[in-house]
């Protein structure tokens, strides 16, 4: 009888300050992963890495994330304890993430500055850094389907996440902001000391708040049905054997294209292709951001079904779209329309966020023995496409920065401008294409008989 009342309990809907609690649990994780992809290649070639090697530095740390969500994920489903995998995850990164940015630390003890020396360094700290990256995120992502079935506290709870996120990238910007502005780089030492102290400052803010989300959040935990009979781990072939794990995944993984590779070119593209001043580099982000952190504020407060999933995807990436075209058409002369562009880009971010990662929650549905190998293999999958993305633009980008030129329109273009104008808007249409193909039904509310993690 308390197995059944403790059951209701679980597909009711979550409370305000749970999903608080939650919510701000990716904090740290979203901090340095918008460090890692606005200022990571920007950082390195500044030192002195060639394009190239950068781009192999950053293609080693998405590798070595994208194995670790498929590890993680299946000792998770094993052996559970969501919040020890998350809190070791945390202290991973904020351990290594300042070596990420920390200097050539071998180079030093060998007494050379060879590139290869100094490539080798960085991406062995930015795998480790990936690593506790990977064990943060799955743990986080994946316990959203254990916290609750109701199927729109899994929507809210994923809003609020991304609502954080933005407040992460927003932090990031405004760390950034004041540590370029007290101090000023002239040589290699200075501009390391500049982005340790971006990474310093960065893990404390997101320590913070992992603080508050392991005080606030209780460990999901196994239960057992009135029966006595306990689930057992769902097999990797239970999945592939679904046709909408195949969609999701798809779906998943551009979204994530369309979020990194416009991260990871947008400032590019606004000092190098519109040459506008110094200050829209953090100003054009911090539009969006603002804008994705209020529409994921207002996504909380919809009853949702898998038909309002499906529509507001396709909105997030028809708007995508018209952005891309934007993007890729517009000339320096124009240039401050770039302002308007990223509004929309905004909140197009925001809709096809939260509804792919929500998404994710109608494939597991109430097989929650599972979640973890679904979200730590769409990780992977995410990672090594983003990784092997920014690798491919950024060795062309060292080759040809310039594809073609229209100067008398002040319209040229680089690779820059087809990565952040083509990229995402392909990745969106593909998107809203298997959208379109999904059947999504949400689970219902009824107890349940069978013993779940809850």
């Amino acid at each position: 009888m308390n197995n059944s009342i403790e059951d209701d309990s679980f597909s009711k809907p979550v409370g305000r300050c749970s999903v608080f609690y939650y919510g701000v649990g990716h904090m740290l994780n979203d901090i340095t992963s918008a460090c890692w992809f606005t200022y990571l290649l920007l950082f390195l070639t500044d030192i002195g890495l060639s394009s190239r090697d950068a781009a192999i530095v950053m293609l080693s740390g998405q590798i070595a994330d994208g194995l670790a969500t498929i590890f993680v994920g299946e000792l998770i489903d094993r052996f559970g304890h969501f919040k020890i995998w998350h809190g070791a995850g945390s202290v991973l990164v904020a351990v290594s993430f300042s070596s990420v940015f920390g200097g050539c630390i071998p180079c030093k003890a060998l007494a050379t500055f060879s590139s290869l020396v100094e490539t080798v360094s960085y991406s062995t700290f930015a795998a480790i850094f990936n690593v506790g990256w990977a064990a943060s995120q799955v743990s986080h992502m994946s316990m959203v389907n254990c916290i609750t079935l109701n199927s729109t506290s899994r929507v809210v709870l994923a809003s609020c996440r991304n609502a954080f996120t933005m407040v992460a990238n927003l932090s990031l910007y405004g760390i950034a902001l004041i540590v370029f502005g007290v101090s000023t780089a002239t040589t290699h030492s200075d501009i390391e000391n500049q982005y340790r102290w971006i990474a310093y400052l960065s893990i404390f803010v997101g320590c913070c708040f992992v603080g508050i989300f392991h005080l606030g959040t209780k460990e999901p935990r196994s239960k057992t049905g009135i029966h006595g009979n306990i689930h057992v781990r769902i097999s990797w072939s239970y999945w592939f054997l679904k046709i909408l794990y195949y969609q999701v995944a798809l779906v998943y993984v551009l979204t994530r294209l369309v979020l990194n590779v416009s991260q990871a070119y947008l400032a590019f593209y606004v000092i190098n292709d519109l040459q506008m001043a110094q200050f829209a580099k953090a100003l054009v982000p911090a539009i969006i951001y603002i804008c994705s952190f209020i529409v994921s504020v207002l996504l909380q407060e919809i009853a949702w079904n898998g038909q309002r999933l499906k529509a507001y995807y396709t909105a997030g990436g028809i708007l995508w779209m018209f952005c891309g075209v934007g993007i890729l058409l517009l000339p320096r002369s124009m240039s401050l329309f770039v302002y308007a562009i990223s509004v929309f880009i905004g909140i197009a971010n925001a809709l096809m966020t939260v509804s792919a990662v929500s998404m994710q929650s109608i494939l597991i549905g109430e097989d929650l023995n599972g979640c973890a190998f679904v979200c730590g293999s769409l990780s992977f999958l995410d990672k090594i496409s983003c990784g092997l993305a920014l690798f491919v633009l950024q060795s062309y980008q060292s080759s040809s920065p310039r594809v073609a030129g229209n100067y008398s329109t002040n319209v040229y273009f680089s690779v820059t401008r087809y990565g952040l104008g083509l990229v995402p808007a392909f990745c969106s249409l593909i998107g809203v294409a298997v959208t379109y193909t999904m059947e999504l039904h949400t689970s219902s509310s009824k107890p349940l008989m069978e013993p779940l993690l809850a």
